[in-house]
């Protein structure tokens, strides 16, 4: 009976919910401050922003020196000369920390951004990310940029989503479009997993050892997901495309596309699909984990074979700068046309490195140029419908 009365009471709320009878129920789901509450249609729209003005009850500015736990180089704060709309276009601006404090500061100055206001406060103290002290060796982080997320007012599980992008010119940045879960249903990362819709690099010739262009002719897309930060396979399921030489994604707007179902994650780029990642038997089983990792416990055991890509995530955009995590390459091997790479992944120096190499970094940003747009992040359009 109890079964029954379940069903019973489900059925009634789907009717009353979508009187259409030609409506396809849809199993997305969506909750956050700024949802219309399901059930959705398939196609139902149910997230848009166009950016014809910055939408602060959608997107909240991320505000820490941590370096998104690759060591980067820049400070994420709520700034519009770091972050604004204009023309309908959301654009994600590098600027100096420099020209506000002068450059003394850098290895002399405290940076306390614990604020007093809900607004003001740090979101993110790891790796000293709440304040930090200069010093000669250890420099504080150099460049100002924006990372937004939509934590708060939306997270999906299921569904098509469509960011229209074009990403920035410049030495050593690196925009991203990707996702994280609303709720560490697995554990922490990466065992409750991370969607990278997007990323690339700003570089204009910046080439792996075999010649293959990694810098802004290049793009790429993958999932984060294992039991332990050193049991991460991404690699089992990363994509990248490259354009034609002279032709890169920097030079115009492009869609870059998620289908998420609950049999596989397909990423698109302007409708071509450049990777479809199935279910399969688990994702315990595509990072072969039981054998690469004995005795090891798998964190999706209770979940579905989609685990752990079978909850709700939100939507994280941001421009980092440099880093030591090795998404940067060393020069030499690979190489950066004759401008080289300031600093080493191995270096404990890195960030005064990078900034004392700015004479050669710093003109490919081209900030004089049209208030900067050139290195920044621009983003058209974000839409998620169900499926």
């Amino acid at each position: 009976m109890k079964f029954c009365c379940v069903a019973f009471s489900t059925l009634i709320a789907v009717v009353f919910a979508n009187p259409d009878p030609g409506c396809s129920i849809s199993i997305t789901t969506a909750s956050g401050t700024g949802v219309k509450p399901g059930p959705y249609c398939s196609w139902d729209l149910i997230f848009e922003d166009n950016f014809n003005f910055l939408n602060f009850e959608t997107w909240e500015h991320e505000n820490t020196l941590s370096g998104g736990g690759n060591w980067e180089f820049q400070w994420y704060q709520n700034n519009r000369s770091n972050s604004y709309c204009e023309n309908g276009i959301f654009y994600i601006r590098p600027t100096l920390l420099a020209d506000d404090t002068g450059e003394a500061f850098l290895s002399s100055g405290t940076l306390n951004i614990h604020g007093g206001e809900p607004a003001d406060q740090c979101t993110n103290p790891s790796q000293w990310g709440c304040e930090r002290t200069g010093t000669t060796t250890n420099l504080i982080n150099p460049i100002k940029s924006a990372r937004v997320r939509t934590v708060n007012s939306f997270n999906f599980k299921y569904g098509t989503m469509e960011v229209r992008a074009r990403i920035p010119t410049g030495d050593w940045l690196w925009p991203a479009v990707w996702l994280l879960p609303k709720r560490q249903v697995y554990g922490t990362w990466p065992a409750s997993g991370e969607i990278d819709l997007l990323e690339s690099r700003g570089n204009l010739d910046y080439r792996r050892s075999d010649g293959v262009h990694i810098g802004n002719e290049q793009f790429g897309s993958t999932l984060h997901f294992g039991p332990t930060p050193a049991l991460n396979a991404w690699e089992t399921t990363s994509a990248y495309k490259n354009t034609e030489p002279g032709q890169g994604w920097n030079t115009g707007f492009h869609n870059y596309q998620l289908t998420w179902t609950p049999e596989y994650i397909r990423f698109s780029v302007d409708n071509q699909v450049l990777r479809q990642i199935d279910a399969g038997t688990g994702f315990w089983n595509r990072g072969n984990f039981g054998i690469t990792a004995p005795g090891t416990e798998n964190p999706w055991i209770h979940g579905t074979r989609m685990a752990p890509f079978d909850q709700e995530f939100y939507i994280i955009m941001n421009l980092a700068v440099g880093g030591t995590n090795g998404y940067f390459p060393d020069v030499p091997p690979a190489t950066n046309a004759n401008r080289g790479k300031p600093w080493s992944n191995t270096s404990p120096t890195a960030a005064r490195d990078f900034w004392n190499g700015r004479n050669n970094w710093l003109p490919t940003w081209r900030m004089t140029e049209n208030r900067g747009k050139d290195s920044s992040l621009q983003i058209d359009h974000v839409r998620v419908w169900a499926l």
